[in-house]
């Protein structure tokens, strides 16, 4: 795609960060030279190369650099702690790590404990510490590398998301996933050649990279902000007249809640594409009311399908429309439908477990064979989500069956959080659950039976984790347990009894 826009689009503007513009042109130059500077590092083909940055340029161009190369990219989460990103490196065996300056020491400790971690590239605004290589005089003094071509079906690169078992999972996909869900966005989202895509979402992100994709595909003009922020994301759309932008329902929220919003000309916005979250009924009308010339789309998938899986397109987006509360219908390059716990399709109505099969589903989870067999069955990926379909094909989230709390837009797997929690000498059984919170969607809960004689606050238990995990893992409250938990038949704690209290006047038990 890169490849394309140069060639049809070549005087273009491709990106548009801190001061910087680079037509297609430049981009590709750039991204070819890096290519031939990541070989002369030592990145030999498959290996893998972690990215640990804010958003910028860079990371866009290194986002096409890495397979240019015959390399396999691996974001990393800025939200994660030292101790999880260090996890993702070692288990993913990445080679070459690019930082930038809001990660430079937490990049100097994973070159000193990354097993594999040979070389670290900055990609920062300021000088390269001694112990880095210099992105821009890389580029500089390399020539331009060939396209190493690989096969469409063959790996691109890992993206880790949260783990079952407490510890984060890469998911592996192929140039071929990424490619197709990309094709299908551009007729979904409606975008072509004349989008001015605003990357507001973390890079490291599937949903931003899905429109990083789909907008280089029809060379659209990629416009970067470091990270949100509601007056730099407001002051973004207005001067460079964004025409696209991805936003979880968190982040929806927070620029409506600024008064300042009024202030700026949004009519040049077209769609605000919303999703990795449930959005409540009155946040999506509230918006829709303040910004009278966006239409909206909602997204469905997961990071294992690249990442699209249903869409509800703008028609369907209006006060009393009966498909409002529905997470839309299948993209045109899957199949989805609604199965038991045997795997047989539930007649339409019933609730069932959405799976999803299509050019777009990952290739497995990386070093993980039995959750590959577990979640990828004869082609279909097993989401875990539970919903019902109706007679038009429109999906109706209603659960989930994967323990998993969605909080701000990021994925929490509960045994996560109550692998941090019973760490604590005084913790003697833990259970973590989601309830309903207005700012995040779902907040994370912990309910804490102590041992005999121990003594914590809730205060000490929040402390006590986010000396291990990511701080929007951790849990915003704490309940103490005195009695043990509800069993089931297997001897597996009863969650749903646990939620009862907190989700009583909910129709569905996610927000």
């Amino acid at each position: 795609m890169i490849e394309r826009a140069a060639q049809v689009s070549g005087s273009k503007a491709a990106t548009i960060c801190n001061g910087r513009r680079k037509t297609y042109v430049e981009v590709r130059d750039r991204i070819t030279r890096f290519a031939t500077a990541l070989r002369s590092l030592g990145c030999n083909s498959d290996a893998r190369v972690a990215v640990l940055a804010l958003n910028s340029d860079r990371y866009f161009e290194a986002y096409f650099a890495v397979p240019w190369a015959g390399c396999q990219i691996v974001p990393l989460n800025i939200r994660w702690s030292l101790e999880e990103n260090l996890y993702a490196v070692n288990d993913s065996e990445t080679e070459i790590l690019l930082f930038d300056d809001a990660f430079a020491d937490t990049a100097r400790q994973i070159l000193g404990r990354g097993e594999r971690v040979r070389r670290a590239v900055y990609i920062g605004e300021a000088e390269a510490p001694d112990w880095a290589e210099n992105y821009e005089s890389l580029v500089e003094n390399a020539s331009p590398a060939a396209n190493a071509n690989v096969p469409p079906g063959s790996p691109m690169g890992v993206f880790y998301t949260g783990g079952t078992t407490g510890f984060p999972k890469g998911v592996l996909h192929s140039h071929l996933a990424v490619w197709s869900s990309g094709m299908t966005g551009v007729i979904d989202f409606e975008i072509g050649e004349d989008a001015r895509y605003l990357h507001a979402a973390p890079m490291f992100h599937m949903a931003d990279y899905a429109l990083m994709v789909i907008t280089t595909i029809v060379s659209g003009t990629h416009v970067i902000v470091p990270m949100f922020d509601t007056v730099k994301v407001l002051s973004a759309l207005q001067d460079e007249e964004v025409t696209h932008v991805v936003l979880v329902p968190a982040m929806i929220q927070m620029l409506l809640a600024d008064p300042s919003i009024k202030n700026f000309d949004l009519s040049k916005l077209r769609r605000i594409i919303y999703g990795a979250a449930p959005i409540t009924a009155a946040v999506l009308e509230k918006a829709m009311n303040t910004l009278p010339d966006t239409r909206f789309v909602q997204a469905f998938g997961q990071t294992e399908l690249a990442p699209l899986a249903t869409i509800l397109r703008p028609r369907h987006h209006f006060p009393g429309s009966p498909k409002l509360r529905s997470a839309g219908r299948a993209t045109y390059c899957v199949n989805v439908k609604i199965v038991d716990e045997a795997g047989n399709e539930v007649p339409r109505g019933e609730v069932g477990e959405v799976v999803v099969r299509g050019p777009n589903a990952m290739l497995g989870y990386w070093n993980h064979p039995e959750l590959t067999a577990e979640t990828l069955r004869d082609g279909w990926v097993h989401t875990g989500d539970a919903a019902r379909m109706d007679e038009d094909g429109f999906i109706y989230i209603a659960d989930r069956i994967k323990d998993m709390i969605i909080t701000g837009g990021e994925n929490v797997f509960s045994a996560e959080v109550e692998n941090a929690i019973s760490s604590h000498e005084h913790v003697a059984d833990v259970a973590v659950i989601g309830i309903p919170s207005e700012e995040w969607g779902e907040s994370v809960h912990a309910i804490v039976i102590l041992n005999e004689g121990g003594k914590l606050t809730e205060v000490e238990i929040i402390a006590h984790c986010r000396e291990r995990i990511a701080g929007y893992k951790c849990p915003k409250s704490v309940e103490f347990r005195f009695e043990p938990f509800p069993l089931s038949g297997a001897n597996k704690v009863l969650k749903t009894e646990l939620r009862k209290p907190h989700w009583r006047g909910h129709t569905r038990e996610v927000n």
